[in-house]
């Protein structure tokens, strides 16, 4: 992978931007060990897009596993070995450690992992055992004792050894990069034994058992195991974060009968709690219901661009478009991340991408480190708002709310445009109160020459047209897919048969972070829907509302932002929309208005201090301190706070209402949002503005924002006044004025 940044004399070009970075904890493998876990990532995201277009899995293999009814899967089978599949690849992947030089094996703790095999394989065994006996007509509930005991000592305490075991012995065993660990390869096992038990429970018994006495306690057994489970898993992949809000939930579980007013609740025991959480009201809710058709369909076609170098284009594209402007690096990063947000799961994702370029060629023009990282962590940020993809929260919204989910893209437009023109526009400020200059024409990528190429825009537009030509989501992105493999053939990147299987294969490792985390998410959807503090928390807000409405909002902003900090986008989404949404609906307001208040404020988090990952990312790479770095960020992202007031106070910045308003309303907002960026800047009319001007700049943008005729006629008429008070009088920045005819 390159990413070239090259002499003043030479052209930019860039190379392998889209690629994947690798993590410090991620296994290298080499020969036949590279052989076997490619064959699986492929077969992995090869399953998934064969079964979410209709095509039998049995028919496609001629495979026939005695624990499973039929083919086609049926969907919550489906979805227990979608999680189990990605648990399964992403402890072979990722370490429970991170590697560095002059790590040792340790034996002793591999002879350890052996041994916790065996109770691993046992359980497993136990599984089909117990698939026998339910065939051969044994009644299989909670209630009987004999079967209780069989449980609890073949399945239940084996898998439980095992996984515990195994997981603390990998925090501490060392194995070579280039090795599969035998301790991760027991936390595969453990894996698919609590999928091979849920997928045979829930097969032959009624699923309205769970949570009663007739729950077999096999089932909380191994949703306890498969919790744990998941958690480790996005401790590796996605850090602590996560990990810690969903420890506090499942504690909450257990001590809310002990709290007093709203957080109190209801005591529940363990067992009926992980009788459920394993179920659509947990993990295999919303959260993977999305991950196990939309996202990894998405995470696809995001293999295929990359396989296509797409987003090679996409970058050099930006440079050729904007580079030449002032300030241009920072205009290429606004650009270069719209565009890469659409294919990229994450702000800091995204950050990694694009920012390694970005951020040291502002650096070079003038920005400080701090304020290059600050731009590049915004511009990302942004990319998870930016319609189609919106870091597939757009297709979590549509599965909560059930709104079609051409119409929540559709929605999604105007605020997008407002928050990109935002960033433009202070990026824009400080580079003409530095002075700054544009790059080059030599230094840049020919336009013309990309120009010839604007073909590799087709998978996009394909898919963006299909989605309003009504296609369903699913079989817009196929043909987005097969769109980015046909446009190969038009580039030096053909794709054939073997980039295809490598395409595939991209795509089931790159898979392995999102649907970890959305598992995650549903363990805190499932807490909350299990213990009722979602609707107390709407009460809350109720409460709130009747003293305030702003204040309910600004307090619901708060709780968005806090509970998605740290977080991925969507995590970050699923577990706000649980909490907040709920009780934004219950004030009257509408759930597209809700829903997207919620959103914006959890995919900001990445650049709210005090825990902003977009800004920290950024910050690693311009070498800036990385609380400045995300206090920069958050300035410069500031219309973005302001964003979801706008919409909640006009509707028709998300597309509602006629043509003539939703016109006017895009038009006024953009006005308004320049005025703020300008009085944040402190840049008015080409010229540095003194603080009473500032302060008029931030009412007439307020004014405009706003909506109605006669704020937008008042927000005009002030700006009319400023606008001469700028061109006649001239006032100092201090707020002085000059005296004229003076020497």
């Amino acid at each position: 992978m390159t990413r070239n940044i090259q002499d003043d004399d030479q052209v930019i070009h860039v190379e392998g931007i889209d690629e994947e970075p690798v993590e410090t904890n991620r296994r290298l493998f080499t020969g036949s060990n590279m052989a076997i876990v490619a064959t699986l990532s492929m077969l992995y995201a090869l399953v998934h897009m064969l079964a979410l277009n209709g095509v039998s899995i049995y028919e496609w293999t001629g495979m026939s596993l005695p624990f499973l009814p039929s083919f086609p899967v049926e969907t919550w089978n489906f979805r227990i070995l979608h999680v189990a599949g990605a648990l399964g690849l992403g402890f072979i992947l990722f370490a429970g450690r991170m590697f560095s030089e002059g790590d040792k094996e340790t034996p002793i703790l591999g002879y350890a992992a052996y041994l916790l095999m065996l109770p691993a394989l046992y359980s497993l065994f136990t599984v089909f055992t117990f698939a026998q006996q339910i065939s051969a007509g044994a009644m299989w509930n909670g209630i009987d004792k004999s079967i209780r005991f069989y449980e609890i000592w073949s399945y239940g305490v084996p898998l439980m050894v095992a996984t515990l075991g195994s997981i603390v012995l990998s925090w501490f065993h060392k194995r070579e990069r280039a090795s599969i660990s035998s301790v991760d390869v027991v936390l595969a096992l453990c894996s698919a034994s609590v999928a091979a038990y849920l997928i045979v429970i829930f097969s032959t018994l009624m699923r309205n058992s769970t949570g009663t006495p007739f729950a077999p306690i096999g089932i909380s057994i191994a949703a306890l195991s498969g919790v744990v489970l998941i958690m480790e898993l996005t401790r590796r992949v996605a850090g602590l974060a996560l990990v810690v809000i969903a420890a506090v939930f499942l504690i909450y579980v257990f001590t809310g009968q002990y709290l007093p007013s709203f957080l109190n609740s209801p005591e529940i025991t363990w067992t009926r709690f992980f009788s459920q959480v394993y179920t659509d009201a947990g993990i295999l809710g919303p959260t993977t219901a999305v991950s196990s058709t939309y996202i990894i369909l998405f995470i696809i076609f995001a293999a295929f661009l990359q396989a296509s170098k797409v987003g090679d284009y996409f970058v050099n594209f930006a440079f050729a478009a904007t580079g030449r402007m002032r300030g241009g690096p920072a205009k290429v990063a606004i650009f270069a991340s719209g565009l890469m947000g659409m294919i990229n799961g994450t702000s800091a994702g995204n950050v990694v991408a694009t920012g390694s370029l970005t951020i040291p060629l502002m650096k070079k023009v003038g920005y400080d480190k701090r304020t290059a990282g600050a731009v590049e962590a915004a511009a990302s940020t942004g990319g998870q708002i930016m319609p189609p993809i919106m870091g597939a929260g757009a297709f979590i919204m549509a599965e909560v709310t059930g709104i079609p989910y051409a119409d929540i893209a559709t929605a999604a437009i105007i605020p997008a445009i407002l928050y990109f023109v935002s960033i433009y526009f202070m990026v824009d400020f400080e580079a003409a109160k530095l002075n700054m200059k544009g790059m080059r024409a030599d230094q840049l990528p020919k336009f013309k020459a990309l120009a010839k190429q604007v073909y590799l825009f087709l998978p996009i537009i394909i898919l963006i047209t299909a989605l309003f030509m009504n296609y369903s989501v699913i079989r817009a992105g196929t043909l987005a897919t097969a769109a980015a493999a046909v446009v190969s053939w038009l580039t030096p990147y053909r794709m054939n048969l073997r980039a295809i299987m490598k395409a595939f294969e991209m795509a089931g490792v790159m898979s392995i972070q999102i649907i970890t985390v959305c598992a995650c998410a549903g363990i805190i959807v499932g807490v909350i829907s299990l213990t009722g503090v979602g609707a107390r928390f709407s009460n809350l807000l109720l409460g709130l509302a009747g003293v305030s409405q702003l204040l309910a909002l600004v307090f619901a902003m708060l709780i968005a932002m806090l509970l998605g900090m740290g977080m991925p986008t969507t995590a970050a989404y699923a577990v706000a929309a649980s909490v907040v949404a709920p009780g934004l609906v219950e004030l009257g307001i509408p759930p597209l208005t809700a829903h997207f208040f919620v959103f914006y404020f959890a995919v900001v988090s990445a650049i709210t201090p005090p825990v902003a990952l977009a800004s920290y990312a950024a910050a690693g790479i311009s070498g800036a301190n990385p609380m400045e770095t995300s206090v920069a960020s958050f300035k410069i992202g500031i219309a973005a706070f302001i964003v979801p007031f706008m919409f909640f106070y006009n509707g028709a910045l998300l597309m509602q209402g006629d043509w003539v308003n939703i016109f006017r309303a895009g038009v006024t907002a953009v006005v308004g949002v320049y005025l703020l960026s300008s009085a944040v800047q402190g840049w008015f009319m080409e010229t540095r503005s003194a603080w009473f001007m500032r302060i008029g700049l931030t009412l007439a943008a307020l004014l405009m924002i706003e909506g109605g005729l006669k704020t937008d006629a008042a927000g005009i008429s002030l700006v009319v006044i400023l606008y001469l008070v700028q061109r006649f009088i001239k006032p100092n920045a201090d707020g002085s004025i000059p005296v004229r005819g003076a020497d």
